[in-house]
């Protein structure tokens, strides 16, 4: 009888198949382009949407004359910073890595963009921010945005603090009323013009400049309070409910009618620009040359990394005040890249994430980019519908916004509070913070990175130190042992090029009748190259003096150092390489028996 045959009832065997091979993206380890935008509409309904349009229409109010006063005060039309705001703006929202932050023409700008305008003209300033945007997408591209975390706070510090004094500096033309031909881009040269031409002074532009300041610092006292308290000014329910609105664009369209009613001659947008284009700009391609590009070398690379400070730092505020997801930095800097690109073919100036508008977007409820997209339209809606009415805005009004925008950018706390600080983040903060005001933010950044790198070597020097300790052989060593014929020292912290000398030191420290030295390493925690020789000179050293360097403990990464230099055979024997204290102790006493012979390198 056959067999029945239940081949066909067993399951074929799956193919095996090798491991797909990395792309070339997994290769690089890029960054994948994901826009936040795409996770934050998963679920999205009508209660989010009608919370970002409200917090977007907020948003759009309070940007209309940052964005125009942060233009000229960079030395190009009004226009420009409003097209940078909606073209820029949007795209940073609809791109970035961000729930809530808002991206447009900053006041960390002002100070870079001018200067880069007085020197080399609007279309290099033009060629200057597409190139940095492009450094801003490859950074992002490359997983670099960490990296900008790494930039010590008293850098960050002390550069925003000299950016608002030389903003509040740049200000004092319009708000006394000067007239000079020329304002120079360097601190000396802006003082020197102003006191030149206060022959010119306007009373009137400084009184409205100054009632500018006052309304600004009053307006948040006239919101009404949280219910828990009586509002302190006792003031009528609608004009508690109007006080609710953006301080700069009510003092703006309030002192603005005022100056026109009382025909007080100050200059305004229309006397000095002839008013805003009714409408966006076509693309316009900027004037190229190799020549301009080798010169914007470095004003793009400050262009690059101060708007990448800017929006990450202003997305980690954002992180911070909200429950939302964490920001993404490499997109956020994809997305910063992205919008550099586009908007100065549309007239538009350096754009970064702004933290004034990003924290009122995020106190009036935004849930999603779709806010920031929606700040966007309003200003571009504003534009099309009420670009004539521009003409009538004052500089000095502008010119106090501004100044107000210098005061609350500044952290000025911090200069108070430097006595509670070590030395050296005194020295880097006040030093970039002077640098900046005196020189420029390239140099400043800089000279503050060189301090701070190295009073970080220093300190980490001083935490590496050699001590003596106790090493007892075994017994059977110990009987034949001459006195001092061993001696052990302990390393702690880090062996780098910065701590090397205590260890050329230690020769020197060593007594003569030692025949044997033990290093204990369990508390070495890394070691570099320049360590690693520092050692080996130290063995050579003590070899030619009839000494065995005897290493204790080594950790990994010391010991694979060694061993992928072949230095752990080669120079230092394996045999001294003992994993643990019993293993340096045998080795030890191996060696004390063979006192009576000579005791040359690593050899016994």
């Amino acid at each position: 009888m056959e067999r029945p045959d239940h081949d066909h009832l067993q399951q074929a065997e799956p193919e095996r198949t090798e491991p797909p091979s990395p792309g070339w993206r997994e290769r690089l380890n890029l960054s994948p382009f994901r826009p936040r935008l795409i996770t934050a509409l998963q679920g999205y309904d009508r209660g989010r949407l009608m919370s970002d349009v409200g917090a977007g229409l907020t948003v759009g109010i309070v940007a209309l004359p940052l964005a125009m006063a942060f233009a000229i005060a960079s030395g190009v039309k009004p226009e420009s910073g409003l097209f940078t705001a909606i073209i820029a703006g949007f795209l940073i929202s609809a791109l970035g890595g961000s729930h809530v932050q808002i991206g447009g023409p900053a006041g960390a700008f002002i100070v870079i963009v001018y200067g880069i305008v007085e020197r080399y003209g609007l279309a290099n300033l033009l060629i200057s921010t597409v190139l940095a945007g492009g450094i801003l997408f490859a950074m992002g591209l490359f997983r670099l945005g960490v990296l900008v975390r790494y930039i010590p706070v008293s850098i960050v510090i002390g550069f925003t603090n000299g950016i608002a004094v030389l903003i509040a500096l740049s200000q004092l033309k319009d708000l006394l009323g000067l007239n000079p031909a020329r304002m120079p881009a360097d601190f000396v040269g802006q003082l020197r013009t102003i006191w030149a031409h206060l022959d010119g002074f306007n009373p009137f532009a400084l009184a409205l400049g100054l009632l500018t300041l006052a309304a600004l610092l009053a307006w948040p006292r006239l919101v009404a309070s949280d219910g828990l308290a009586p509002h302190p000014l006792k003031l009528t329910r609608a004009f508690r409910w109007g006080a609710r609105l953006p301080g700069p664009i009510v003092v703006l369209v309030t002192l603005g009618a005022l100056a026109a009613w009382l025909d007080w001659p100050v200059e305004t947008i229309g006397s000095r620009f002839g008013g805003i284009p009714q409408g966006l700009p076509s693309f316009a391609w900027p004037d190229f040359s190799w020549e301009g590009v080798r010169q914007l070398f470095i004003p793009t690379l400050t262009l690059a990394m101060l708007g990448a400070i800017e929006s990450l730092l202003c997305a980690r505020v954002a992180d911070n005040l909200s429950e939302l997801p964490r920001h993404d930095p490499n997109q956020e800097l994809m997305a910063q890249g992205v919008a550099n690109v586009v908007a100065p073919f549309f007239g538009g100036i350096p754009a970064t994430g702004t933290i004034a508008r990003t924290v009122t977007n995020v106190r009036a409820g935004a849930t999603s980019p779709v806010a920031g997209m929606v700040h966007a339209l309003v200003l571009l809606m504003i534009v099309l519908v009420a670009a004539p009415l521009a003409v009538h805005v004052p500089l000095p009004v502008l010119a106090g916004i501004l100044l107000f925008v210098a005061w609350n950018m500044g952290e000025w706390r911090a200069f108070a509070h430097l006595r509670q600080y070590h030395y050296t983040y005194r020295i880097i903060l006040v030093g970039t913070f002077l640098l900046t005001v005196v020189f420029d933010l390239t140099v400043a950044v800089e000279v503050g990175l060189v301090l701070a790198c190295l009073f970080f070597i220093y300190r980490m020097s001083t935490l590496f130190r050699i001590e003596p300790s106790a090493f007892d052989p075994l017994d059977g060593a110990r009987a034949e042992a001459p006195p001092d014929s061993v001696v052990s020292y302990r390393l702690y912290g880090s062996l780098f090029f910065g701590a090397v000398g205590k260890v050329e030191d230690l020769p020197q420290q060593v007594p003569p009748p030692a025949r044997v030295v033990v290093l204990s390493m369990q508390h070495l925690i890394s070691m570099d190259t320049s360590g690693l020789d520092a050692l080996v000179q130290l063995q050579r050293t003590l070899a030619r003096r009839g000494v065995v360097l005897v290493f204790c403990g080594l950790h990994e990464q010391p010991l694979g150092l060694m061993r992928r230099s072949g230095r752990d055979v080669d120079t230092f024997g394996e045999d001294n390489l003992a994993p643990d204290g019993d293993a340096a102790r045998q080795r030890v006493a191996a060696l004390l028996q063979r006192v009576d012979r000579p005791v040359v390198g690593s050899g016994l």
